[in-house]
C-alpha cells in the first residue's frame, strides 16, 4: 500500500545533485584481532554507515543507490518527517530494487541523536549492517570537549569463519526474545577505545542498533547526566543511575565527566553475571584540576503542547503470542487462523489479534487530535514499541508525564500508556522494534488525515 502523498511525489524523484547513499556489500573486521573480516551490508562501504551531521532545520538530500542483492529502502528513525520520505517499503514507498535509486529529501525539525536503517526485510538487512547515525546539532551545542557517537550492536557470527549466520527464519528466535548475537560491537568494532583526559567532559550519543538486545548500560570512572532520550531533551538533566536500559532503536544522550583516578574509564553492559566493557576510555593526562559544575538542559525542540490528556480517547493495543503464551488464533487479513497454522507461516505474535499489518489502521484520526494509547503486554517477553513520524509522551502511573520518546519498552506483563498528538499527516507504521517480532506478526499502523 502506498500513501497518496508518496504517489504524488513519484514524478519528482529524479532530482539532480543529491549525494549518494550507496547500499552495498563490504568486508570489515568486526570480530577480535586474529579473525577474518566479515562480509557485511553497508551504506558507503562501512558499518556503521556514513555519519550524517546537520544543523537543526537543514535538509537531508541523499540518493539511495541499491547495489545489494535484495530490494531495500531507508527509514530515518525518530525524525518527524514528511510521510513520503519515511522509507517503509509497502506503506510509504515501493522497495528499491537492485540497481535502482530513490531520492530522499526532507527537513530535520528537531535537534538530537537519530539514525537511519533499512526498512525492507529489516530483520535481515539491519542485522547485516544496514544502519548509520543521523545527528542534528543544536544551534548552541552544550559545552563539551568531545562529542562521540556510539552505535551499539550485536552480531551472530559463525565462530570458525566470523561470517554472519544465515538463519534469519529461525523459528526459535522469532518466537522468543529475537535474534541475539554472540559478538557485541560499538561503531562496528570489538572493544574500541577512545583517548580522553581526566576531568574532560564528553557527550556520548548512545544508539542501540541491535535486532533484539536490550543493553543495560552502566558507567565506570565516568559520572554525569542523561540529557536526552530518543533525541528529545529532558526538561531537567537526570543523574545517571547505576545502570539504565536501552532497548533496540532507543537512544540516550549523556554528558559525562572523566572522573576516574585510574588510567581508564569504561562504558559497561551490565548483565546478570557481571558487567562487561563496551567502550574503553584511555586516560592520558589531565585537562583540568577539578570537574566542572552541573549541566544545563539542552534547548527544547518545537514539540506540541499536550493539554487535557485525561479526557483524550484511550486506545488499547494488546501484545500477544510468543513462546510460553502461544497464540490460540489470530487474523492475517480477513482470515482467522489457528496458532498451528500461523506458526507454519512463521507468525508467532499478534497485535490486537492481527498477525500481520492489518488492512485497516489501528487508529484513523484527524490532524491535530490528541489520543492515549495503552500497550498491554500479555506475552512472556519485552517489546520495544516504535511509532514512525511522531514523538509521544509517556504517562506515568501517577498520571504525570514522563519523557518524550519514539520507542517505548514494554516489559513482560507490563502495561504502559502514552499520550500522542497526531500532528503529522500520513500513514505511519507502529511496530515492535525487536525486528524478528515485527517480521513474525507485531506490525500495525495509524492514519492521520
Amino acid at each position: 500500500m502506498q500513501s497518496a502523498a508518496a504517489a504524488l511525489l513519484v514524478p519528482c524523484m529524479a532530482r539532480a545533485g543529491f549525494l549518494s547513499l550507496e547500499a552495498r556489500v563490504a568486508d570489515q573486521l568486526i570480530a577480535p584481532d586474529g579473525y577474518p573480516e566479515t562480509k557485511l551490508w553497508s551504506y558507503g562501504g562501512k558499518v556503521p554507515g556514513i555519519p550524517l551531521r546537520l544543523k537543526q532545520g537543514d535538509r537531508v538530500q541523499r540518493r539511495l543507490v541499491n547495489n545489494l542483492p535484495q530490494p531495500t529502502s531507508v527509514h530515518w528513525h525518530g525524525i518527524r518527517i514528511a510521510n513520503a520520505m519515511d522509507g517503509v517499503s509497502g506503506l510509504t514507498q515501493a522497495p528499491v530494487v537492485p540497481g535502482d535509486t530513490f531520492d530522499y529529501d526532507f527537513e530535520v525539525p528537531d535537534a538530537g541523536t537519530y539514525w537511519y536503517h533499512a526498512h525492507n526485510r529489516s530483520m535481515e538487512q539491519v542485522a547485516r549492517g544496514l544502519y548509520g547515525p543521523l545527528i542534528v546539532e543544536e544551534a548552541t551545542p552544550p559545552d563539551v570537549d568531545q562529542d562521540l557517537i556510539l552505535m551499539l550492536d550485536d552480531w551472530r557470527l559463525d565462530p570458525e569463519t566470523a561470517q554472519i549466520t544465515d538463519d534469519f527464519d529461525n523459528g526459535r528466535d522469532l518466537s522468543h526474545a529475537g535474534r541475539l548475537g554472540n559478538l557485541v560491537t560499538v561503531n562496528g568494532s570489538f572493544d574500541p577505545a577512545f583517548p580522553v583526559k581526566r576531568n574532560e567532559r564528553l557527550r556520548l550519543r548512545l544508539i542501540n542498533a541491535s535486532n533484539a538486545r536490550i543493553f543495560d548500560v552502566g558507567l565506570d570512572g565516568l559520572s554525569g547526566w542523561i540529557v536526552a532520550l530518543d533525541g528529545m531533551p529532558l526538561e531537567a538533566p537526570l543523574a545517571i543511575p547505576q545502570s539504565f536500559p536501552l532497548a533496540p532503536a532507543q537512544r540516550a544522550d549523556l554528558v559525562v565527566d572523566v572522573s576516574t583516578d585510574d588510567d581508564a574509564a569504561n562504558l559497561l553492559s551490565v548483565e546478570q553475571d557481571g558487567a562487561y566493557g563496551l567502550v574503553q576510555f584511555n586516560v592520558t593526562g589531565e585537562l583540568a584540576k577539578t570537574r566542572r559544575d552541573g549541566v544545563d538542559a539542552l534547548p527544547p525542540n518545537p514539540l506540541p503542547v499536550l493539554r487535557d490528556v485525561e479526557t483524550a480517547p484511550l486506545h488499547r493495543m494488546v501484545l500477544q503470542g510468543g513462546a510460553m503464551r502461544w497464540l490460540e488464533n489470530a487474523r492475517i487479513g480477513d482470515t482467522e487462523m489457528s496458532g498451528r497454522e500461523l506458526a507454519q507461516l512463521g507468525r508467532f505474535w499478534a497485535l490486537n489479534g492481527n498477525a500481520e499489518r492489518p488492512t485497516d489502521p489501528f487508529l484513523d484520526t484527524g490532524l491535530g487530535s490528541l489520543h492515549r494509547i495503552e500497550f498491554v503486554n500479555e506475552t512472556a517477553f519485552p517489546h520495544a514499541m516504535h511509532l514512525h513520524g511522531h514523538h509521544f509522551r509517556l504517562i506515568l502511573e501517577d498520571g504525570s508525564f514522563g519523557p518524550w520518546r519514539d520507542t517505548v519498552l514494554v516489559d513482560r506483563g507490563q502495561t504502559r500508556q502514552i499520550a500522542l498528538l497526531a500532528d503529522n499527516p500520513g500513514d505511519w507504521l507502529l511496530h515492535c522494534h525487536m525486528l524478528g517480532h515485527a517480521a513474525s506478526g507485531m506490525m500495525s499502523w495509524i492514519r492521520v488525515t
